[in-house]
């Protein structure tokens, strides 16, 4: 029924386990993905979109590595959105609404095609363990599997308990059973485990709503893509999302059920999304607010079936639709299915390496919710990572981890396991201290060689993203060396509010000027000829103005950056004892005890340990 033996088994087929699977089995392990339900691989649980603030930085990266959320996000997109074009593009943001039908269908099928993949239908029940180091899986069949190393994405399903009002009752997912065995497995095998919780919204049937009293929020005009790769063309028509707002009338109506809400009667005690709270906390939180915005966002291009976003709740179904009856263009709503609340098992991740193996047994990998993660985003870029390093932990090969100052996927699993989480963690940008270096439009640039050199990313990939930055550096180079006469430039600069030059001068000054674009310059025919003989794409114009305009705020970074990978660099032994550092304050002795961190640099971000508890350390290792 199965060969002897895997190199990988993957439990879980959501975000964190498709990338998981395709990693392993892209690199060439013999790799078998178990799953509830193949019908879901890659569900959309909550709302049908990729990426949002640092969430699409995220996603460039996966791509950029070689992973499949991107190319099936554009496969599947119907519309695309840049945020936060109003500030530096260290901020920029891309963000797909998706078709939530066609997204699992799409991943499907890609990793159908994905050589060295194999599926398998059913529950694992618990782990094989053998002197430390996993050996494989059991199922609830009793039919055991062998494999070398195992990854556990088990999302909200381990021991998932859904909460509508007061209504409780297990399930990973609506209308899916809960995962049950694994924790108890890993509880015996020494893990510490906790309890964590997360909401959705009601869907709702669209032609009951009145779209005319909603603030219509198109897409871009110009819309963009995610992957690096020469995926489906871009966007030619998009679906329209809507947003209106809760009112004092839909807040008493919500307040009717707090008595009951599973949220303040006791029956909900884990920790929820701070970032994304359930409507009734935000209520209960925001007191002096009297409205909260509410995104109406279609579930696909065909379907009838809308997505409240902002509108997530654990209250009784009663009460949901009698609120949200009183909202703008909701009077006639009909319900789909109503919002709940769902809490479920997670592991602190301060017991995982960078690599995302745990520390407690060998070959065994961690990724997604059962890190306390949130979001597809955050779920499917630990796939990736535990998905790679299984597979080079099957062939001997050395680990692959990301740092702060090359991914936003480095910055999340550094904090994970260096500082751990005890509510739901989320991306944001203000996470990362490079945010200048780690942005949207570069992570072809910071990644590519890396997946390259692994075996993951193609030589086409590699060559694609060598072409393109070297066409941006030979426009840098064009701005640093063509000078244009100010009787050419000063009009452009006038018009745009800027100060007049006096003389001759080289194109890549007045193109630092803030207020000056790329199509302010292209007015300028020395300009415009360079681009057309060499046929510069939007991506190369756009990255040559990000290098010209933030050069000083790059530079700074990659200064600041440096310094502290000194740090990095200095390794701290396995099995080092912190007992015979009598300067360390006792808090730092019990945190580095427990987070055993790999480098100087790392044991500087643990929360507790003082820049005075580092100068300890560094002393004692000669440093």
């Amino acid at each position: 029924m199965f060969p002897n033996e895997y190199d990988v088994i993957v439990v879980g087929a959501g975000h964190a386990g498709s990338e998981a699977a395709a990693s392993a089995a892209n690199l060439g392990s013999k790799t078998l993905l178990v799953t509830m339900n193949l019908q879901n691989i890659a569900q959309m649980s909550c709302n049908p979109a990729m990426g949002g603030i640092a969430k699409g930085q995220i996603i460039r990266e996966i791509d950029a590595l070689g992973g499949y959320s991107g190319i099936v996000s554009d496969e599947t997109a119907i519309q695309f959105k840049m945020l936060n074009k109003s500030k530096g593009p260290a901020m920029w943001s891309p963000r797909v609404q998706s078709d939530r039908m066609r997204f699992s269908e799409t991943w499907r099928d890609m990793l159908e095609k994905t050589p060295n993949l194999d599926f398998y239908q059913e529950m694992v029940l618990g782990l094989i363990t053998k002197n430390n180091k996993v050996v494989g899986v059991k199922t609830s069949l009793g039919i055991e599997i062998r494999s070398k190393t195992v990854v556990l994405t088990n999302g909200t399903f381990l021991n998932g308990v859904i909460h509508i009002g007061e209504k409780q009752f297990g399930g990973g997912r609506a209308g899916e059973r809960a995962s049950t065995g694994i924790t108890k497995d890993l509880i015996q095998l020494g893990f510490e485990s906790g309890r964590m919780k997360t909401g959705t919204p009601p869907r709702v049937d669209g032609r009951s709503l009145d779209f005319t009293k909603m603030i219509e929020q198109p897409g871009d005009a110009q819309p963009e893509k995610f992957s690096y790769l020469n995926t489906t063309s871009v966007l030619t028509h998009q679906r329209s999302c809507y947003m209106s707002y809760t009112s004092q009338d839909v807040h008493d109506a919500l307040k009717e059920g707090f008595d009951k809400s599973p949220m303040f009667n006791g029956a909900i005690q884990s920790s929820g999304p701070r970032y994304c709270p359930s409507i009734e906390e935000k209520i209960n939180r925001f007191a002096d607010k009297d409205r909260h915005q509410l995104f109406v966002e279609p579930e696909g291009w065909k379907t009838i079936e809308y997505y409240i976003n902002g509108f997530s709740t654990s209250l009784s179904e009663e009460v949901q639709y009698k609120a949200l009856k009183q909202v703008s263009g909701f009077e006639n709503v009909k319900f789909f299915r109503p919002g709940y609340a769902i809490e479920y098992d997670y592991f602190p991740p301060t017991q995982l390496k960078h690599t995302l193996e745990t520390k407690l047994i060998s070959g065994l990998y961690f990724a997604g919710q059962i890190n306390g993660t949130t979001g597809y985003e955050e779920a499917a870029s630990q796939g990736l990572i535990a998905g790679i390093n299984a597979h080079q932990q099957v062939q001997e090969k050395e680990a692959f981890t990301l740092s702060r100052d090359e991914a936003y996927i480095g910055v999340l699993i550094d904090d994970l396991i260096t500082k751990g989480t005890k509510e739901p963690y989320r991306m944001f940008t203000s996470r990362a201290e490079y945010r200048t270096l780690l942005r949207q439009d570069n992570a072809d640039f910071r990644l590519t060689k890396k997946s390259f050199d692994l075996g993951l990313a193609s030589e086409n990939r590699l060559i694609t993203m060598e072409k393109k930055k070297k066409q941006s550096e030979d426009l840098i180079q064009f701005f640093k060396n063509t000078s244009v006469s100010h009787a050419i430039l000063n009009p452009i600069l006038i018009s745009k509010e800027s100060a007049p030059v006096k003389q001759m001068d080289k194109l890549y000054k007045p193109f630092s000027r803030p207020n000056i674009t790329m199509d302010d310059m292209r007015k300028i025919n020395d300009v415009e000829e360079y681009i057309t003989k060499n046929k510069l794409g939007r991506e190369v114009l756009e990255q040559t103005e990000i290098q010209i305009k933030y050069a000083g705020y790059i530079n700074k970074e990659r200064v600041n950056a440096d310094k502290l990978n000194r740090l990095e660099g200095i390794r701290i032994p396995e099995n080092f004892d912190y007992s015979k550092l009598k300067s360390l304050s006792y808090e730092a002795l019990e945190k580095l005890r427990s987070i055993k961190p790999v480098t100087v640099s790392q044991a500087s971000r643990i929360s507790g340990v003082s820049p005075n508890d580092i100068s300890v350390l560094l002393v004692y290792m000669g440093r």
